[in-house]
């Protein structure tokens, strides 16, 4: 049980650093303004949800059914862990097909910007989206953490 409690919670920070850090960082090539730097952003993001989210979403998922599993907890009606698992896919939902989709849009836009020499119209409003939706994809994950530790119900 200790080890899959260890790969659980490598893999929560992995997932949720990844997401925090990944926002700050776009946020700030953002306001900066300079599409070059907006454009390297935007492709990094998408690089660190495959080396760093991807492999954290993972962990999570194995770790997690396998304490499940040897704790012997039900998977029938609500409580906390039932309310985490739909949360959590919730959250795959809409990384899969809201954010990823904006984020690849994001790329296109910027490249576009570069060629203009400033922030495209259409990256402003992708960028506008993945920010809604990934505060969205960012708090859901942060109840379920809550939820993970103080099994309220």
């Amino acid at each position: 049980m200790t080890l899959w409690l260890f790969l659980h919670i490598a893999g929560c920070v992995l997932f949720l650093g990844n997401i925090i850090t990944a926002a700050f960082w776009k946020i700030r090539a953002d306001l900066k303004g300079d599409p070059a730097e907006v454009h390297n952003t935007v492709k990094n993001v998408m690089l660190a949800d495959m080396v760093f989210t991807l492999p954290g979403l993972l962990l999570i998922i194995v770790s997690g059914v396998m304490m499940a599993v040897q704790a012997g907890y039900a998977m029938g009606g609500m409580n906390w862990l039932m309310a985490s698992l739909i949360l959590f896919g919730v959250t795959g939902i809409l990384w899969a097909g809201f954010l990823i989709p904006l984020q690849k849009g994001m790329i296109r836009h910027s490249m576009q910007s570069i060629r203009d020499g400033v922030i495209s119209a259409g990256y402003k409003r992708a960028s506008t989206y993945w920010a809604l939706g990934g505060t969205i994809a960012t708090l859901l994950p942060i109840v379920i953490l809550y939820f993970m530790v103080s099994k309220p119900f």
